[in-house]
């Protein structure tokens, strides 16, 4: 008999969540200077995270935060939009997902990186309450600095949130004490 509590608890790689969504901006996506509605662009990366988290822990998951949005530069209408998504860390419960997203020129097919979003997500249960998820084991160089910077960003959102008091960050002290 196969025991799901524990292929859902085996330790799992970044590559193993990788979700893929490409977009193409039409017309009703656009605002009045033809560049993509920021809006649009945020329901993209919120359902292009929740499949990589899912596929990470292999529960329902729903949005705990939206940790951090940038929109480097604008999206212009007609453009082929592609987002990539990946758990950066996995905590108890929750997980950081970091998105990057890329408009592809039509002529080259070469991807220029325009934006990018951070993520928290948590593993539910058919009850609405929380769900152990999978340790994560980054691979690449880029992979470890998204996860060693996760535990700061989380610390930092605990902070702001009240849920943790400065002094027991200990990952955000330790960037001011070098």
């Amino acid at each position: 008999m196969v025991n799901f509590a524990l292929i859902h608890m085996t330790p799992k790689k970044p590559s193993q969540s990788l979700t893929i969504n490409t977009e193409v901006v039409l017309p009703n996506d656009t605002n009045h200077v033809g560049n993509l509605f920021g809006g649009k662009l945020m329901q993209w990366v919120d359902i292009t995270a929740a499949i990589a988290a899912q596929r990470h822990c292999g529960r329902v998951v729903v949005t705990a935060a939206i940790n951090h949005v940038s929109f480097d530069n604008p999206i212009k209408q007609n453009s082929v939009v592609t987002l990539e998504a990946k758990v950066s860390r996995a905590f108890s419960s929750s997980m950081e997902i970091y998105v990057d997203v890329y408009v592809e020129n039509p002529a080259t097919g070469a991807k220029t990186k325009c934006n990018e979003a951070i993520l928290t997500f948590v593993a539910i249960d058919q009850n609405g309450s929380p769900l152990p998820v999978p340790a994560l084991i980054p691979e690449t160089e880029i992979e470890q600095k998204r996860f060693d910077g996760a535990l700061r960003r989380r610390q930092l959102s605990l902070i702001i949130a009240g849920r943790m008091k400065a002094e027991d960050a200990t990952e955000l002290k330790a960037l001011f004490e070098k």
